[in-house]
C-alpha cells in the first residue's frame, strides 16, 4: 500500500519551517516552536497536522497579526517553477494558509498579500474561502483583478478557490445556492493560455452542475460555439458528471443525440479476484440500426465498502457507429488498496453506461488475498 500522505508532513518539515522563519526574524524562538509544533504530530491526520503547526505559529510569531504575516511571507521560498510534478513538497506551506484563514479574516489587505504569495508556492484555495464567507464582495472584486495576473498560480486561485464543492474544504454554501457571482470570473478565464487554469475552470463548472445542472449546460452551450480545441476540452471536462448521469441536455451540447437500440455485450476476466488483483473488462457496442449513431460509453463498478456500496465510473470513450458497425472497448480495473479507495471482499457489480443508460454486464467476487505456501511446480 502507498505511504499515507501525512507521513510526508513530519518533524523534519516542522524543523524546516522553523529554520525559514528564523532567517526572516532573528528573534524567532526556533527550538521552542519546533518542540511545540512536533509534540503529538505523529498521532494526527494530514489536515490536523497542518492545524496543529498553525497553532504553534500563532504562539511563536509576533502577537500583532500584520507583523506576524509579514514575517511569514518574508520566510517563503521561491515560487513554484511548474504546476505539476511537485509532489508533497508544497505542503510545507499548509500551516501557513491555515494560519491566514484562522487569524487573518479581520485583516483583509495583509491577508490578501499573503495569499497572493502563498498560492504561487502551494495554494491558497483553502484559505481564500474564509474571506469569501466574511468579505464576499471585496474578495470577489480582488479575484476579478487576479484573473489578469501574470502568474498562472494566481489565476488558478480565482477558479479553484471559488469552487462551491472544493474537495477537503468546507462548502461555500452561499455560492452553492447562487453561483452567479462566480460566472464572470470563469468567463474571464475560459480561454486562459494555461491548461492548469482551464481544468480548474472546468472543475468549478462541474461543481456547479451538481446543484444547478441547467446553469452549467447553458454556459457550456454558449462556450462550445466556435470553440477552440482547448475550450472544447474544457467543456467536455465540465460536463463529465452530467454526461455520466445521461443528462440529455449535456449530451446535446457535445453533439450526442439519444442513442437507440445499441447492443452491448461484454466479458469480465477473471470472475473471482483477490484483493490486490486486477480484472479485464472488454465491451462490444453494436449499432443494428440503419442510421449512424454516436454514444458516450462508460464503465461503472459498484465497489463494496465497509458498510455500503460506492459506484465509480470509469471513462471509456465516445463512439461513432455506422449502420451495422461495432466497436470493442476495454479497461483494466485494479482492486489494489489505494489512498483514495480501500477494496473489501464481496460481490462487485459491473455495468456499462451508454449515454448514461445502464446495461448490467457481470459481477466479480473479490476475496481476501491468501499467502502462497508453495512454489510453482
Amino acid at each position: 500500500m502507498a505511504e499515507p500522505l501525512k507521513s510526508s508532513f513530519d518533524r523534519a518539515v516542522v524543523e524546516r519551517i522553523g529554520a525559514m522563519l528564523a532567517r526572516a526574524d532573528r528573534s524567532f524562538a526556533t527550538k521552542r516552536f519546533v518542540a511545540d509544533a512536533s509534540r503529538g504530530l505523529e498521532e494526527l491526520e494530514l489536515l490536523d497536522r497542518g492545524r496543529h503547526v498553525a497553532r504553534a505559529l500563532a504562539e511563536h510569531l509576533p502577537e500583532e497579526y500584520p507583523r506576524a504575516v509579514d514575517v511569514l511571507v518574508a520566510s517563503l521560498g521561491p515560487p513554484l517553477a511548474a504546476t505539476l510534478g511537485n509532489g508533497m513538497a508544497p505542503f510545507l506551506y499548509l500551516p501557513h494558509v491555515i494560519f491566514v484563514a484562522e487569524r487573518g479574516v479581520d485583516h483583509f489587505e495583509p491577508s490578501m498579500r499573503a495569499q497572493y504569495e502563498l498560492t504561487q508556492r502551494f495554494s491558497a484555495e483553502f484559505s481564500i474561502r474564509a474571506f469569501l464567507e466574511r468579505h464576499p464582495e471585496r474578495t470577489l472584486a480582488r479575484l476579478a483583478e487576479w484573473t489578469r495576473d501574470p502568474s498562472e498560480h494566481v489565476r488558478r486561485l480565482v477558479s479553484e478557490g471559488t469552487r462551491p464543492r472544493l474537495p477537503w474544504a468546507p462548502r461555500l454554501r452561499a455560492l452553492q445556492r447562487d453561483p452567479s457571482p462566480i460566472l464572470p470570473l470563469l468567463e474571464a478565464l475560459r480561454d486562459d493560455p494555461s491548461d492548469y487554469v482551464r481544468r480548474s475552470v472546468a472543475n468549478n463548472l462541474n461543481d456547479i452542475a451538481k446543484d444547478h445542472p441547467g446553469i452549467t449546460v447553458e454556459v457550456c452551450a454558449r462556450w462550445i460555439t466556435e470553440a477552440s480545441p482547448d475550450r472544447e476540452a474544457l467543456v467536455r471536462h465540465a460536463l463529465r458528471t452530467l454526461i455520466k448521469a445521461g443528462d440529455r441536455a449535456a449530451l446535446a451540447v457535445l453533439g450526442f443525440g439519444p442513442s437507440k437500440g445499441l447492443r452491448v455485450q461484454g466479458t469480465v476476466v477473471p470472475s473471482r479476484v483477490p484483493i490486490g488483483g486486477k480484472i479485464r473488462v472488454d465491451v462490444t457496442v453494436e449499432n443494428p440500426s440503419r442510421r449512424t449513431q454516436r454514444a458516450v460509453v462508460d464503465l461503472a463498478v459498484d465497489f463494496v465498502k465497509a458498510s455500503k456500496v460506492s459506484r465509480k465510473v470509469f471513462k471509456l470513450r465516445p463512439v461513432d457507429l455506422a449502420p451495422g458497425a461495432s466497436v470493442t472497448l476495454g479497461k483494466t480495473i485494479s482492486f489494489a488498496p489505494m489512498t483514495t479507495r480501500t477494496p473489501y471482499p464481496g460481490r462487485h457489480a459491473i455495468s456499462v453506461l451508454v449515454d448514461g443508460r445502464e446495461v448490467p454486464l457481470a459481477s466479480v467476487d473479490v476475496i481476501r488475498a491468501t499467502r502462497s505456501t508453495g512454489s510453482p511446480g
